[in-house]
């Protein structure tokens, strides 16, 4: 099909494509079977797949159409000014294992997209995704994503709004817990060093067997300085989190200093409270839990130096509405530390920090 057959959503995307791999000109698509916004399940309308034949590694490039404005009507999913749609697509590049390639990349992009349309959260390059299973389904170690701009594929002014193509690249657990210490893009720009772990296009490959820091120790050493040096660049996630109070006795639009308050968290967002508290508390920064099952209960961390922070040493507990602010001071730090190790390490069901009172608990997974 000619590009001015195409609407100009499709066509941008087509074209940055074409110029990419100008030989290709009929990749292989995976197309969803009843659009989404015809009440189908699946927000992207396609994912082109195209043969990279690159050194250092040869893969399959998934380019998805679906999370920008393709049409430049009602079918888009989001209006978000200056952007197309939510303003990005997806990529993702896969070793050639196979003369074809696999369909479980598409799935795997059409899941994110899942969870962006429903939550209208918008990805951005740097954050990570939390998979928790092998990307594939199967026993491999790459578990989870950290996202970059797509090296090949450069962001565009489209007729709808600006576009950036953003990749998931498989990382494992330990790629993971270091990106969230200290930041995705500089674990990626150590995992682009080495064939490996992805060489310069960060290429997944699920037959790795060994982390980063296995290919390269020193790597460890890098991330380490750049954590005591700036700090982690993690300043919130998505988590199972809920907060109670006694009950209210004025405008709860309004913020209201608390003399208590309870807070659950899982396991997993717990599991960050050293990453936070070394990472970003002790830099002088906040950090915010925000509950992913759809409502805006949340619950921030704050330090001294915080600025424009509702809570203050001396009024440590403030609620504006679902939003719960907490301030806490050196000694409190290392409170929340023990406490959430004892939590985790089951020596306790609940703790209450030394001075502020907060109480904390496992909030337990569906």
């Amino acid at each position: 099909m000619e590009d001015k057959a195409l609407p100009a959503g499709i066509s941008a995307i087509h074209t940055a494509c074409k110029e990419l791999y100008p030989e290709q000109t009929d990749p292989v698509q995976v197309a969803a079977v009843l659009k989404y916004w015809l009440g189908g399940p699946d927000p992207l309308d396609y994912i082109s797949i195209y043969r990279n034949t690159g050194s250092p590694s040869p893969h399959w490039h998934y380019v998805s159409y679906g999370l920008s404005n393709l049409y430049g009507d009602k079918r888009s999913y989001t209006e978000i000014e200056g952007l197309s749609g939510f303003g990005f697509e997806l990529t993702f590049r896969l070793c050639c294992d196979e003369e074809a390639p696999p369909s479980w990349p598409a799935e795997l992009l059409q899941s994110i997209a899942r969870y962006v349309t429903s939550s209208e959260s918008v990805l951005c390059v740097g954050d990570h995704i939390s998979w928790h299973s092998a990307l594939d389904g199967g026993e491999g170690r790459l578990e989870h994503l950290l996202l970059c701009e797509d090296p090949q594929l450069h962001p565009l002014t489209t007729d709808h709004g600006q576009l950036t193509f953003i990749q998931c690249v498989g990382v494992d657990k330990e790629e993971l817990q270091s990106a969230q210490w200290w930041n995705c893009l500089g674990v990626l720009s150590l995992m682009a060093q080495h064939t490996v772990t992805g060489g310069p296009l960060l290429v997944t490959d699920m037959r790795r067997g060994e982390s980063l820091f296995t290919v390269d120790p020193p790597a460890k050493g890098v991330v380490d300085a750049g954590v005591s040096s700036q700090g982690s660049l993690l300043s919130g996630v998505n988590a199972l989190v809920s907060w109670n109070a006694p009950p209210m006795t004025s405008d709860p639009q309004l913020p209201r200093p608390m003399e208590e308050v309870k807070v659950q968290l899982s396991r997993e967002a717990l599991l960050l409270i050293p990453v936070v508290i070394r990472g970003r508390l002790k830099h002088g920064r906040h950090f915010t839990f925000k509950s992913m099952t759809g409502d805006v209960c949340a619950v921030t961390l704050v330090v001294g130096g915080v600025e424009g922070a509702l809570c203050s040493e001396a009024s440590p507990i403030v609620a504006h509405g679902l939003w719960l602010q907490v301030f806490l001071t050196s000694r409190e730090l290392e409170s929340l530390e023990n406490g959430v190790r004892g939590l985790l390490e089951a020596r306790v069901d609940e703790f209450e920090m030394s001075e502020v009172h907060v109480q904390w608990t496992i909030l337990q997974e569906p």
